[in-house]
C-alpha cells in the first residue's frame, strides 16, 4: 500500500509538471502571436499612409472654404478642382524621394524580420527545453513505474508466503491437536 501511495504521488506530480509546461508554451504563444501581428499590419498601414501622404505633401494647399456651406448641402460632384488634383500623382516627385522611400521601407521590413527571427529562436529555444523537461519528467515515470511494479511483486511473493506459512501452521497445529496438544495447556506451560 505505501508503494502505491508515493507511486500515484508520483505520477499526478509528472502530469502536473507537464500540463504546467504546456500552458506556460500556450501563455508564450498567446502573448508573442498578436504583437508580431499588429507590428506587422501596423508596417503595411504606415507604408499605405506615408505612399499617400508623400503625394499629397507635394500638392499645392487648397483654397476652399467650406464654412459658408452648411455640411448637409454640399453637392455629390466636388466644384473645387484643387481637391481633385490633390489626390493625382505628382510628376514632379524626384526619384530620389522615391529611392528614400523604398530603401526605408527595406530597412523596416529587414528590421521586422530580425525581430521575428529572434523570436522565433526564443520560441525554438524553449520549445527545445519543453521538450527536454518532458523527457526528464517520462523518465521519472517510467523509474516510478519500475518501482511500483518491482514493489507489486514483492506484495504478491510476500501474500503468497504468508498464505503458505498459514497453511504449515495450519498443518502442524492439527497433527498437535491429534496428539493431544491442548492451546489451554500450553499457555499454562509457558507461564510456568
Amino acid at each position: 500500500m505505501g508503494g502505491r501511495k508515493s507511486g500515484g504521488s508520483c505520477s499526478s506530480s509528472n502530469v502536473l509538471k507537464i500540463a504546467i509546461v504546456l500552458l506556460s508554451l500556450s501563455l508564450f504563444g498567446y502573448l508573442l502571436g498578436p504583437p508580431l501581428y499588429w507590428h506587422i499590419t501596423e508596417a503595411l498601414a504606415t507604408i499605405t499612409h506615408s505612399s499617400s501622404s508623400t503625394s499629397s505633401s507635394s500638392c499645392p494647399t487648397c483654397n476652399c472654404d467650406c464654412s459658408s456651406q452648411p455640411l448637409l448641402s454640399i453637392p455629390l460632384e466636388l466644384s473645387n478642382t484643387s481637391f481633385a488634383d490633390c489626390v493625382k500623382h505628382n510628376p514632379d516627385v524626384s526619384e530620389d524621394m522615391e529611392k528614400n522611400f523604398t530603401e526605408l521601407l527595406s530597412e523596416e521590413l529587414k528590421l521586422r524580420e530580425a525581430e521575428a527571427l529572434d523570436n522565433q529562436r526564443h520560441a525554438d529555444m524553449a520549445l527545445l527545453e519543453a521538450k527536454k523537461m518532458a523527457s526528464q519528467y517520462q523518465k521519472e515515470a517510467d523509474k516510478c513505474n519500475s518501482g511500483m511494479e518491482t514493489c507489486e511483486e514483492a506484495r504478491e511473493k510476500a501474500e503468497d508466503a504468508l498464505v503458505e506459512q498459514r497453511r504449515l501452521t495450519a498443518t502442524w497445529e492439527l497433527r498437535a491437536r491429534q496428539r493431544g496438544w491442548k492451546e489451554g495447556l500450553s499457555k499454562s506451560h509457558s507461564q510456568s
